[in-house]
């Protein structure tokens, strides 16, 4: 398992409770299993499910969570869908 870094901005920040967390986790799909869990719940996936999400700065587009593998000391950037965007 990694441990990786998870960011979180805007509205995933308030819907976090924090503005980063530590975790381990094997694919992005993981890790935000376990932000949910952590956070509590609901409020946090319902962001999480129309947010876009950046891994050591580069863009994770449209490919399914699960298949995205992280390596040890990833930092995933949270980014909510903003006004205009």
């Amino acid at each position: 398992m990694a441990t990786v870094t998870i960011r979180y901005w805007a509205a995933a920040k308030e819907a976090a409770g924090v503005a980063e967390r530590r975790l381990t986790a094997d694919t992005l799909a993981d890790a935000l299993a376990a932000a949910v869990a952590a956070s509590g719940g609901a409020q946090l996936n319902a962001v999480l499910e129309r947010s876009s999400f950046l891994i050591d700065g580069h863009p994770v587009g449209r490919r399914a969570a699960e298949s995205v593998a992280l390596p040890d000391g990833a930092v995933i950037e949270v980014l909510p869908a903003f006004a205009g965007g």
